[in-house]
């Protein structure tokens, strides 16, 4: 009970940040944060997943600058024509079992600078599309990986 009674609370803060404090709009901002919980309790489920603020914090300004060197190496390869382009496939075997968290994860990598999940192998394993295959993509991942499970807490697949 207490995930929806969290999230419900931020969804109406949500609303009143978004509309004010006009007490005409309280129902319709409770119907609201109501949807709004239900639908996220439905897609995203409580789960195992521990907040741990520090390294939840460290992540996101990881993240920021992840896309920002993502943005900038992928428009250098393709403004350069001397850019080292040797694009192809690797395989990552994550330690994230199937679910929403791998999902995030794929979301989260698809930033790293020239690299795109692809989706599962037939073994489930994900498949990355590289611009440049020579690079340490699988290390890359492995780190971002470790990354995410620490400021979120992820449970792990026993493999």
């Amino acid at each position: 009970m207490t995930p929806a009674i969290t999230r419900a609370t931020c969804f109406f803060g949500f609303w009143l940040i978004l509309t004010g404090l006009d007490p005409g709009d309280t129902p319709a901002g409770l119907a609201a944060a109501a949807i709004a919980t239900w639908t996220s309790l439905r897609l995203l489920p409580a789960g195992d997943w521990r907040l741990r603020l520090i390294a939840a914090a460290r992540f996101v300004l990881r993240f920021l600058h992840q896309s920002v060197a993502a943005g900038v190496d992928v428009a250098w390869r393709a403004l350069d024509p001397r850019a080292p382009l040797r694009p192809g496939f690797i395989v990552y075997r994550p330690r994230l079992p199937p679910g929403p968290a791998r999902h995030a994860f794929c979301t989260l990598t698809s930033l790293l600078p020239g690299t795109l999940p692809s989706g599962p192998d037939a073994t489930g394993a994900i498949v990355v599309h590289c611009l440049d295959a020579r690079q340490p993509v699988a290390a890359q991942m492995a780190a971002e990986e470790a990354r995410l499970i620490d400021a979120f807490g992820a449970r792990l697949s026993d493999g």
